[in-house]
């Protein structure tokens, strides 16, 4: 019912996988994933245990199909098991049993496991592997890929419901806390691998810090459309409407914010009112992690703020 990438990143060390199949929430069923350690892709009548134990094995020094191995061994219901690991150091296996519905299978190769079941043709498996080796994207939005190429196959003969995609890096995940760097789910959607790709260039967006070569500078030109643009959006100096407030009146010590960059001179016309009012807008925006020093602006935002002071002003121009 499931048809399902399990990969290692060979630049990186990311472990990741993706998962598409007609069953509500396949997200919250079929992937496990532990940075540096391994990932597994449980499925067809899932044992949930196979992703926790499987990277418990792998943790311990097993390799992918010697975790398989174990896994499978003593599970009465092995017949109906679907099951893919990549371990990290790249070894994979997969696991298809016998009474899987038709079509059913799985490949591998290194740093990569791909299987399906209730799947419309073989091709299906064949397309995802052969999308992976091919490479050309960057590791999350390939793995997409491979969910999308097996979609052109006809994926899960039952039709479509939901997709997830999980990467896993060590401290990846927000502020550096544990490993989920990527960890997106569409539950329910007539179009649910279409949407997985949306959300994962929203998480791109809003999460993807830029570097300091990427940064423009902040002159007196962009500094005036900068102004006019935060306006624009009725944000300016003194004109703010207050969104966070803390409860109480207990002081609190404020974080620094962590900014890309090097300050340098601010033009004329910018001055620490206006970041303050542009750094503002990006926090209520949740663009808080493409924040530049001062006299510098991430091109990514500087486009979505031209692009949200374009729609201000049309739906001002309609109302």
């Amino acid at each position: 019912m499931t048809f399902s990438i399990v990969a290692r990143d060979p630049a990186s060390g990311d472990l990741g996988v993706a998962v598409a199949s007609r069953f509500l929430a396949v997200g919250g069923v079929v992937p496990f994933a532990a940075a540096g350690v391994g990932a597994v892709a449980t499925q067809a009548h899932a044992n949930v245990l196979y992703g926790p134990r499987g990277l418990e094995l792998m943790a311990g020094g097993m390799t992918a199909e010697q975790a398989l191995a174990d896994l499978v061994a003593d599970d009465g219901l092995r017949d109906e098991r679907q099951v893919g690991l990549v371990d990290g150091g790249g070894l994979s296996a997969t696991f298809t049993g016998g009474h899987c519905f038709a079509w059913a299978g799985g490949r591998t190769g290194p740093g990569l496991a791909v299987q399906g079941n209730i799947l419309a043709r073989a091709e299906v498996v064949d397309d995802m592997y052969e999308t992976f080796t091919a490479a050309g994207r960057p590791f999350p939005e390939l793995l997409v890929a491979c969910l999308a190429a097996a979609e052109q196959q006809g994926g899960d003969r039952r039709g479509r419901q939901s997709a997830a995609l999980l990467v896993v890096r060590a401290a990846g995940g927000y502020g550096g806390g544990n490993d989920r760097w990527i960890d997106l789910r569409v539950d329910d959607h007539r179009r649910p691998v279409s949407e997985l790709a949306r959300l994962l260039a929203l998480h791109r967006l809003y999460l993807n810090r830029p570097l300091p070569e990427e940064l423009m500078a902040v002159d007196d030109a962009l500094a005036a459309e900068l102004r006019t643009l935060l306006a624009t959006v009725n944000r300016t100096p003194g004109r703010q409407v207050p969104i966070y407030e803390r409860m109480g009146n207990v002081p609190v010590a404020e974080e620094e914010a962590s900014r890309v960059g090097e300050s340098r001179s601010l033009p004329f016309g910018w001055d620490d009112a206006w970041q303050s009012t542009l750094e503002s807008w990006m926090s209520i925006e949740n663009l808080e992690e493409r924040l530049a020093a001062p006299g510098w602006i991430d091109p990514v935002v500087l486009g979505y703020l031209r692009q949200s002071a374009a729609g201000a002003g049309e739906a001002r121009s309609h109302g």
